[in-house]
């Protein structure tokens, strides 16, 4: 067996974790590596040969890690270990790293694979060969610095959907659907169903507000005005739009691959336990 460690080297908590961690691979005799996972190089490099990523640290650095091993396409389960907060991303507590560990070993555990979106550019609304852009969550239309709305015609596969004088447009999974877009009032759907979810920032004077496109329609949000608008990749990687620029949003065929040890919370538990969490 080869484990991958991706952890956040920012918080001391999280490089403890991923000494706890090298010391039972070492226990075990388990071939190891370990990167930052803020380092997509780093990660992906040591992909091949690995049979799981145990990815130490929150939501944030779950998305980095994650972001790197859908970039290469790599069929490397995920599982993520979570640093004290309630993350729906994580499916382990730190202080059960090597019972969790163990049940990796030793395969008892299933696999929940998660739809990926897939953002590309379109400058002036034509085909330029930029590159693609990867979110397990997000692509966010959005205003940046400026404190002025936007103007957004977003299509579905061609057909108007509405034109939003707003804050932005979310285009999320379902993973997604439980962040930014459920803050602007957007449903939260199963994290392994296979939807796009449209939701729009602080609409003005609109009658849709959400909606839930299936995983064969492709998503085009055209900028029609606006002062300072960017394209947010699951709120990581920022890209500047012009009037004009199509941002055009279709699931990607190849789904990321979680580990769920026995015994890990059902994600409705993690719902429920982080809405309690979270102040009235």
């Amino acid at each position: 067996m080869r484990l991958g460690l991706a952890f956040n080297p920012t918080i001391p908590a999280a490089i403890d974790l991923r000494e706890r961690a090298r010391r039972w691979c070492d226990e075990m005799h388990i071939e190891h590596w370990d990167a930052a996972a803020g380092d997509s190089d780093g990660v992906a490099a040591g992909l091949p040969g690995t049979d799981a990523l145990v990815v130490l640290g929150g939501d944030g650095t779950m998305l980095r890690a994650a972001h790197a091993v859908a970039v290469v396409e790599a069929d490397v389960p995920i599982l993520g270990v979570n640093l004290g907060k309630v993350g729906f991303l994580s499916k382990a507590e730190a202080h059960d790293l090597e019972r969790v560990l163990g049940r990796i070993h030793d395969g008892d555990y299933a696999i929940e694979d998660r739809m990926v979106l897939e953002a590309r550019v379109l400058r002036g609304g034509r085909e330029n060969g930029e590159r693609p852009y990867v979110a397990l969550n997000d692509a966010a239309i959005v205003r940046a610095r400026e404190a002025r709305v936007v103007r957004l015609e977003v299509t579905i596969d061609g057909s108007h959907l509405a034109t939003y004088i707003a804050d932005g447009v979310i285009i999320a999974t379902p993973t997604g659907s439980t962040g930014y877009s459920f803050s602007a009032g957007g449903p939260i759907l199963d994290p392994t169903s296979r939807n796009l979810v449209v939701t729009a920032v602080a609409a003005y004077l609109s009658a849709i507000r959400s909606v839930v496109v299936g995983p064969r329609h492709t998503v085009r949000v055209q900028v029609l005005a606006a002062f300072d608008v960017l394209v947010s990749i699951d709120g990581h990687e920022d890209v500047l739009l012009n009037v004009g620029d199509v941002v055009e949003v279709r699931s990607r065929q190849r789904p990321l691959r979680f580990l769920e040890p026995r015994g890990a919370p059902a994600f409705w538990d993690l719902l429920r336990e982080k809405a309690q969490l979270l102040p009235s």
